[in-house]
């Protein structure tokens, strides 16, 4: 058998994206120093690690023999390297090393492998699953926290699109890369040269990071948020914008006052929005962003659940809606709906209150809202409103034709006739999604009856779908304030693939499975 894919050239380049993996390390590292509270000896052995094993595979091939079939290789095992490489300071920091102590509490849940590969798969795939009990500065160093939070800012615009932008010798394949990892069905491509494209997404997407970071130190300093500090801030900037929804809180943003959460709901947003939209309209051309047809059904999904979401919270009692200072308040109603609304759709999973203790009516509106996804080209996981926005219309079009048959009548997008081969492969892609999913519900169904804990039907499709489609938190103990550490490690294993395949629009990891791939 002749192997038709010159994996050499692969692994190389994921050496290359491993040995600059130190340089973000730097900032964790800084932290630990900064702060002193333990850490300096998990960055530095990661740092090391990682520069090691890149420059190792580096040398194992020469990336121009970059081609279409190498891209999936090599983006599908980057993200993979990177979340073993990106576990090394958990485990480290549990653990110590010979003469250093662990830099974690002995009762810290990191120090297993299972568990640390899951939390950093989680935070570069920006789900936001977590299996930390305790998330706090008693627990966890200030570093280990905030390399945390940025696992799930780099992987938010995308590792191999950040390699793309900086590194030249990824520019020559960096079309094919991109379109191997870009979230969503297509890339636009804003600039003539590729790496300009991928330094003009990332400009957007820092800039953006940068002024929610402002505006979240502000409210401290004007006395409206006490406990939103420089830290907290920096962490809560880094994960909205990857749409992560890591918290170094415990109780997320229902930590924090009211505006704090007012205010986060328009930057989750716009990390839902396709970034192109974005770049256009910071340069000027807003009829783009506002002209384009999916981000008026985007803008009009989350507008629908929010109303919907209100409405349940404002009559509670009534609709068997958790009771409480919510029940009649309207400013508590509209900000609770529009907050998770806007995170679940947009795969955030920032909680502002335990939505898992929700009624039933409440909690399956939110279920549903966890297949929907942000925009293409957003950080947003899940099927994405594209898609979605598609497959309607081509509903439409078949309700006409059936009463119209000799009618041609193409399915358009924007103003432009989508073709088949496009149509066929949106159909393929979310049949495989569901397919996925309901193969993985049974598995994790099965699978969690060797627990003590029992999950109902829905705690466990509801862990699938958020892990899936890179979401995070479910209902009941998966929920906002719960944690996934107490499940099987076999199911956590599941999980971390499922992140994984979610993350990278699942067809990407899957043809690498076929024989096809490899040698025809």
């Amino acid at each position: 058998m002749t192997l038709r894919v010159t994996w050499r050239a692969s692994a190389s380049l994921v050496g290359t994206v491993l040995k600059w993996m130190t340089v973000p390390l730097l900032l964790p590292l800084a932290v630990a120093l900064y702060y002193g509270d333990g850490g300096i000896a998990a960055f530095v052995t990661t740092i090391a690690a990682s520069f090691t094993v890149g420059v190792a595979l580096e040398r194992l091939g020469d990336p121009a023999d970059l081609g279409s079939r190498e891209g999936f290789l090599m983006v599908a095992a980057t993200w993979l390297a990177v979340s073993i490489v990106g576990a090394i300071p958990y485990l480290v920091a549990a653990h110590g090393l010979p003469g250093i102590a662990a830099a974690t509490s002995p009762g810290s849940t990191l120090g297993s492998p299972v568990n640390a590969l899951f939390e950093t798969m989680s935070g570069f795939t920006t789900t936001g699953a977590t299996v930390m009990g305790d998330i706090s500065f008693d627990q966890h160093s200030h570093g280990i926290l905030l390399w945390r939070q940025l696992t799930q800012w780099l992987g938010g615009m995308g590792i191999v699109v950040l390699a793309v932008a900086i590194l030249p010798e990824l520019s020559v394949g960096g079309a094919q890369l991109m379109d191997a990892e870009a979230p969503g069905p297509s890339l636009e491509k804003l600039t003539p040269r590729i790496a300009e494209t991928a330094r003009a997404l990332w400009l957007a997407y820092a800039g953006i990071t940068a002024v929610e970071i402002v505006l979240l130190y502000g409210l401290h300093h004007g006395g409206f948020a006490p406990n939103m500090g420089l830290y907290n801030a920096v962490a809560h900037g880094f994960t909205t914008m990857a749409t992560g929804g890591f918290s170094p809180e415990a109780r997320s943003i229902e930590a924090f006052a009211g505006v704090v959460q007012w205010v986060i709901v328009p930057f989750m947003l716009l990390a839902g929005t396709n970034f192109a939209l974005i770049w256009q309209a910071l340069t000027g051309d807003t009829d783009a962003l506002f002209g384009d047809s999916e981000f008026r059904f985007y803008t009009g999904v989350l507008a629908t659940f929010t109303a919907l979401i209100a409405g349940l919270l404002f009559t509670g009692p009534t609709l068997d809606v958790v009771v409480g200072p919510i029940a009649g308040e309207l400013e508590s109603s509209l900000r609770h709906a529009a907050f998770q609304a806007v995170s679940i759709v947009t795969t955030t999973g920032y909680a502002s209150m335990d939505f898992a203790e929700w009624g039933t009516a409440g909690q399956y509106v939110l279920f549903i809202a966890i297949f929907l996804g942000g925009s293409a080209g957003s950080t947003g996981g899940a099927v994405k409103m594209v898609r979605w926005l598609v497959i309607l219309k081509s509903l439409k079009r078949e309700l006409f034709t059936t009463v119209h048959p000799e009618a041609v009548r193409p399915v358009r997008l924007g103003g432009r006739a989508l073709d088949e081969t496009a149509l066929r492969g949106i159909y393929a892609f979310t049949a495989v999604y569901f397919v996925l999913f309901v193969a993985a519900t049974i598995f994790v169904a099965v699978d969690v009856t060797r627990i003590p804990e029992t999950l109902s039907a829905l705690e466990v499709m509801s862990a699938v779908a958020a892990t899936l489609g890179n979401v995070g938190p479910g209902f009941g103990a998966v929920g906002p304030m719960g944690f996934y550490e107490f499940l099987p490690a076999s199911t956590k294993l599941a999980m971390v693939g499922l992140m994984w395949i979610g993350r990278l629009e699942i067809l990407p990891v899957l043809v690498l499975l076929t024989r096809a791939y490899w040698t025809s």
